[in-house]
């Protein structure tokens, strides 16, 4: 059985992100050896917004409400990865799926691969920890910071929701107190 009738079984002719069945073909989950275990089946819809980001419609993408579900680890990476990126384009609703969407350690290791597969050279965003900081992510203050020109100290313990990255890889922008802040990586840890 070929790999395109091994996932037309699997997904019972469907797309496992859209459920459209128009168009079908299979989409390799990098970083991949090819099997069908890292390949799903995706229409022209979806493949086209996966391949070129840029033509990206947002509302389309809601249909990851259902498909984060599937018990497919590669349809989970390729739903974790669109809310991540929707979510760093500040769609709070993205982000509201990412935080209930559990990956266990292995997939989450694959998801995360794929995403420093796509060619990004730039200096990563790290927190206190050494973990690698997302548009997005939610983040605790290890120390009370004073908050220059807004007369008010950030105490330790704050949590931060939907972080901003920045241009510097040792800042991030956040709200704190109702005010939009920026805050130094080495200061924070990953929630």
């Amino acid at each position: 059985m070929t790999i395109d009738n091994t996932l037309l079984e699997r997904a019972a002719s469907q797309c496992e992100l859209c459920t459209s069945a128009d168009n079908l073909s299979s989409y390799e989950v990098s970083p991949s050896d090819g099997t069908t275990d890292q390949c799903i089946l995706v229409c022209a819809n979806c493949l086209g917004q996966l391949a070129q980001p840029d033509t990206l419609n947002i509302n389309h993408w809601r249909c990851l409400n259902d498909s984060m579900w599937s018990q497919i680890p590669a349809v989970q990476i390729v739903a974790w990865r669109q809310l991540k990126h929707l979510s760093g384009l500040g769609e709070i609703w993205a982000q509201d799926l990412l935080d209930m969407l559990y990956l266990d350690d292995d997939t989450q290791k694959w998801a995360e691969a794929g995403l420093a597969d796509e060619g990004d050279d730039t200096t990563p965003t790290l927190d206190s920890n050494g973990t690698v900081l997302q548009a997005g992510d939610t983040v605790t203050l290890i120390k009370d910071l004073d908050v220059k020109g807004a007369n008010f100290t950030a105490k330790r313990g704050t949590t931060v929701k939907n972080i901003s990255l920045t241009n510097n890889p040792e800042h991030i922008e956040g709200r704190v107190n109702g005010t939009q802040i920026v805050l130094v990586s080495k200061f924070l840890k990953k929630a």
